[in-house]
């Protein structure tokens, strides 16, 4: 199969200038010519290569800063590399930045018709998808309203379906599941599946391994604009979780014990971890510690902080004695890129139905940096949850089932006659 998809030795550079570089020739005349010049040159990537073939995926991961959006938009020829080389072969469609391409002014199916146009779709074409790309998006009561009225989820919904529908035979993708509902993210992983299944070439930006690991063919670790790992998904994601543990351990402060609102007793590096820039103060979890299987539950986490961040991500898993997981959820996958801390406050997770099996289980909460370079404030084994079933299983789930059992009609004359 051929290669979509080839980077040989790409860098990629940017200029730092003085803070007041003359824009005109008489302002550098008078300040001196010396403010023109560059400071420093800084290298966002380089000695970057790696192919991707027809009908792969390749995930790209890496803290904030690393030079993954810089690649995104080399790739999608927003920007051109100062050195090396990059092929492609096919129509690229690219979601680099939300909605980029759309005008505000216009309505929501003025932006299809001119961004699937661009895309390289004849007009007629795009009047003939024109209703799968609504629909798709499940926009067709807001589709001729301005966009600038939309959302960012809506938005992001038209986006992602208009470059789906462009047929493009490479697809690059920048971080399209942080928004959106959780049925729009199960479709658009399923379209994506098929796009991947019938030839496109895909390249995923992403800061959640997990997903990098079930979708992708091969992944790549950029860090300070280099490879640091490229290779099988699991291996090269695991290896960057377990860097982003060990800087959560470094940067766990050493003191004494602490206890909860509740009276449970925090121990560092044993059942907590992380920078304590934000703390978890205490953790509920109603309507009880002791539960039906397939009740409801709700996870109540109080966190105090002595500055005000912009943004955070809450995570929640469930895990037994041994470490094993049953469930692994956070508020950047499920449509909460942002969450902004004031000085205290609450957040909840609400599960509607635990079907766990029977057993004993812990619930595990934590608080990260927006990039999940490292845990702000993590807690592990340290609240307890019973989860009782009347029903026994092998598996880990004891949902609400029932057997029917039904006999043919040919069956049913057959035991007569016997």
């Amino acid at each position: 199969m051929h290669n979509a998809i080839l980077v040989e030795n790409v860098g990629k550079r940017f200029r730092r200038y003085h803070a007041e570089k003359p824009i005109t020739i008489m302002e550098a005349a008078l300040k001196g010519f010396q403010r023109v010049k560059p400071l420093e040159e800084l290298w966002a990537l380089r000695g970057i290569s790696f192919e991707v073939a027809a009908g792969e995926m390749i995930g790209v991961i890496g803290h904030n800063g690393a030079g993954k959006s810089t690649l995104l938009q080399l790739l999608g020829k927003v920007a051109h590399p100062n050195e090396g080389r990059i092929k492609m072969r096919g129509r690229v469609g690219a979601l680099l930045d939300l909605g980029a391409g759309f005008h505000g002014d216009l309505t929501g199916r003025e932006n299809v018709f001119v961004t699937a146009i661009v895309a390289g779709l004849p007009r007629r074409e795009v009047a003939r998808r024109f209703h799968q790309i609504v629909d798709f998006a499940e926009l067709e009561r807001f589709i001729d309203n301005p966009v600038r009225t939309y959302s960012t989820g809506m938005m992001m919904r038209l986006a992602f379906s208009v470059a789906v529908h462009t047929d493009p035979q490479i697809l690059l993708v920048d971080e399209f599941l942080s928004v959106g509902d959780l049925s729009f993210q199960a479709k658009c992983l399923n379209r994506i599946t098929e796009m991947k299944e019938n030839g496109c070439a895909i390249v995923l930006v992403s800061h959640d391994v997990n997903q990098v690991e079930r979708l992708c063919d091969r992944a790549l670790w950029l860090k300070h604009g280099t490879i640091f790992a490229y290779g099988e998904p699991i291996l090269v994601a695991g290896q960057y979780t377990m860097e982003m543990r060990s800087q959560t351990q470094q940067r766990t402060p050493q003191q004494p014990p602490k206890l909860t609102r509740s009276g449970i007793e925090l121990r560092v590096n044993e059942n907590r971890f992380g920078s304590q820039d934000v703390e978890i103060s205490d953790v509920r979890l109603k309507p009880n510690l002791i539960i039906e299987s397939g009740d409801s539950l709700c996870v109540e986490v109080d966190y105090q902080t002595h500055q005000r961040l912009d943004s955070a991500i809450f995570s929640v898993t469930i895990s037994q004695e041994n470490g094993a997981q049953f469930l692994d959820v956070n508020t950047a996958d499920m449509g909460i890129p942002y969450v902004q801390l004031q000085a205290q406050g609450t957040i909840k997770l609400t599960l509607e139905r635990l079907d766990l099996v029977g057993g004993k289980y812990f619930v595990n909460v934590g608080i990260y940096r927006q990039d999940w370079s490292y845990a702000y404030d993590f807690h592990w084994h340290i609240y307890p949850l019973t989860v009782e079933s009347k029903l026994t299983s092998k598996g880990i789930l004891s949902p609400p089932m029932r057997w029917e059992v039904e006999i043919s009609n040919v069956n049913a004359i057959s035991n007569r006659l016997l």
